[in-house]
C-alpha cells in the first residue's frame, strides 16, 4: 500500500500540463472528421450493386465516422487532468483560476456527447441493415452524419472554454508540490519579487506599485548540493476569505497544499504602502496556513529602517510575531545584506524540519527504519481446515536418498 501511495505522489508531480494538445474548435472538429472520412472510406457505389454491397457501403462510413469522433474526444478526455487524480495543490488551483464546477461540466458534456454519438451509430446501422435502395441507404446515411455533426456543433461553448484552459495551463509554472520547498508571502511590494530575483535565476517583474506580481513564480537555487524550489506568490491583502480575489487565492493555496519554509516578509520602512499594524494583523490572519511549517519573519529593507528605528508601539507589535519555531531575520534586497544569510537559514530550518517529521513517522509506525515501516506484508488466511502437504514425487525422493541432484 506504501509502495502503490509513493507511486501515485510521483505520477502527480510528473503530469505535464504543456503536453496538452489543442482542442478544436466544434466548425473545425466536424470538418476534419467528415474530411479523414471521405478520405478513408471508398466513395463510388452504383445502383444496380447487390443490396448487401450498398448497405455495407453506407454502413462502413457512419461506422468510420463514429469511431472517428469517440476517438477524438476521448483523447481530449484523456488528456485534460482529473481533478480526484492530480495533486490537491493544482487541483485547487484549478479550481480557483477556471471554477472547478465549469470545468467538470465542459468535460461532463464531452463525454455525454461521446456516448450520444455511441448510441446514434448503433441505431443507423440497425436502419441501414433494412435498407432497401440505395436512396434509402444514402439518406440514412446523411441523417446518421448529419445527426452526430450537430450534437458537436451544440459543444462549442465547451470546446472553446476547453482550449482556454489548455492555453491557461500549458502557461502554469512547473512546480513539484514534495520537493524542497521556499515560499515567499506577505503584503504586495515588501521585496518578495526582489529576493526571488536575488537568490534564483528568475527574472521576475519588479515595479514600485502593489500586485505587480499576478501569479506564482518558480525559480530554482542551489544550496548543500541540492537543488531547492524558490516560489514567489502574489501580494495578499488583510480581509477575509471570501473578499479575496483570483491573484490573492493563488497564494493561499500554495501555502495550504505546499509542504515549504514560509518566509512571511514584512516591511518596516513602511514604503510599501501599508503600515507595521496592517502587516502584522495579516500575519496573524493567515496564521493558520503556516501550521506544520517551518517559519521566517523577514524584516526587510533594514537599510531604510531596522529594528532599533522603530517606534516602542511598533516593536511591541512586531514582538507578537513570536511563536514556537518562528525565526526573525534582517535583510535588505537592495543592498544583499543578509540575504544569504536568509537563504541558509531557511534551507537548514526546513531539512531539519523534513528529517524530524521522517523519524516521526518512523516511530509512529513502530519501526526503527522508515522503510520497514511503510511495507506492507500480506499474510493469506487459510480458506478451510484441510491440510495440503507439499507433494514430492517417488523418483525424486528415491534420487535424494541415493544422494542424487
Amino acid at each position: 500500500q506504501a509502495i502503490c501511495r509513493r507511486q501515485t505522489r510521483e505520477t502527480m508531480v510528473v503530469y505535464n500540463f504543456k503536453k496538452i494538445a489543442p482542442v478544436p474548435t466544434s466548425k473545425d472538429f466536424v470538418d476534419v472528421v467528415l474530411s479523414k472520412t471521405q478520405r478513408q472510406t471508398p466513395t463510388v457505389i452504383h445502383k444496380q450493386y447487390a443490396i448487401g454491397r450498398i448497405r455495407s457501403f453506407y454502413m462502413r462510413k457512419v461506422k468510420f465516422t463514429q469511431s472517428t469522433y469517440e476517438e477524438k474526444i476521448a483523447r481530449i478526455l484523456d488528456e485534460f487532468p482529473r481533478l480526484n487524480d492530480i495533486h490537491p495543490f493544482y487541483a485547487d488551483l484549478m479550481n480557483v483560476l477556471y471554477d472547478k464546477d465549469h470545468y467538470k461540466l465542459a468535460l461532463g458534456q464531452l463525454n455525454m456527447a461521446r456516448g450520444l454519438i455511441d448510441r446514434l451509430g448503433k441505431d443507423y446501422l440497425r436502419l441501414l441493415k433494412f435498407g432497401d435502395s440505395l436512396y434509402r441507404c444514402k439518406q440514412l446515411k446523411r441523417a446518421a452524419l448529419g445527426r452526430m455533426c450537430t450534437l458537436m456543433r451544440k459543444l462549442k461553448s465547451s470546446l472553446e472554454y476547453l482550449e482556454q484552459v489548455r492555453q491557461h495551463l500549458a502557461r502554469l509554472p512547473s512546480i513539484d508540490p514534495n520537493t524542497r520547498t521556499l515560499l515567499i508571502c506577505g503584503y504586495p511590494n515588501v521585496g518578495k519579487s526582489s529576493f526571488m530575483n536575488k537568490v534564483t535565476r528568475a527574472d521576475v517583474e519588479v515595479q514600485p506599485y502593489a500586485f505587480t506580481t499576478k501569479s506564482l513564480f518558480v525559480g530554482h537555487t542551489d544550496y548543500k548540493y541540492l537543488r531547492w524550489q524558490v516560489i514567489d506568490t502574489p501580494g495578499i491583502l488583510d480581509h477575509s476569505l471570501e473578499e479575496r480575489n483570483t491573484i490573492e487565492m493563488q497564494s493561499v493555496t500554495a501555502l495550504v497544499h505546499l509542504k515549504a519554509a514560509v518566509l512571511y516578509f514584512v516591511d518596516l520602512s513602511e514604503q510599501c504602502g501599508f503600515s507595521i499594524k496592517e502587516q502584522v494583523s495579516l500575519f496573524h490572519n493567515i496564521k493558520p496556513l503556516f501550521e506544520g511549517k517551518p517559519l521566517v519573519v523577514v524584516l526587510n529593507k533594514s537599510d531604510v529602517r531596522t529594528l532599533d528605528q522603530c517606534t516602542a508601539d511598533e516593536k511591541a507589535m512586531i514582538a507578537t510575531l513570536q511563536g514556537t519555531g518562528v525565526s526573525f531575520i534582517t535583510c535588505s534586497t537592495l543592498t544583499e545584506e543578509g540575504v544569504a544569510g536568509l537563504k541558509a537559514a531557511a534551507c537548514d530550518l526546513l531539512l531539519e524540519h523534513r528529517v524530524s517529521s521522517k523519524v516521526a513517522r518512523a516511530e509512529r509506525a513502530g519501526k526503527e527504519g522508515g522503510t520497514l515501516g511503510q511495507i506492507h506484508v500480506a499474510i493469506p488466511i487459510p480458506r478451510d481446515r484441510v491440510k495440503r502437504p507439499p507433494v514430492i514425487p517417488e523418483s525424486v525422493t528415491s534420487r535424494l536418498a541415493l544422494g542424487e541432484t
